[in-house]
């Protein structure tokens, strides 16, 4: 690997937890945070897992 793969792959993975935490903060704000908050996270977190799972497969 040379040097601009691995900063290339280092600012994905940045990317990536700011975007999740961007959508989590989106989540939460909209739905209030109360009950039905915790099951919207539930559910995104359930659909990462599959996400994951897939492209496993």
């Amino acid at each position: 690997m040379n040097v601009q793969q691995i900063v290339n792959m280092v600012v994905q993975m940045v990317l990536r937890k700011l975007v999740h935490k961007g959508i989590d903060a989106g989540i939460q704000r909209t739905t209030g945070g109360g009950q039905q908050g915790r099951e919207a996270q539930r559910a995104v977190r359930q659909a990462r897992r599959a996400a994951r799972m897939g492209n496993r497969l």
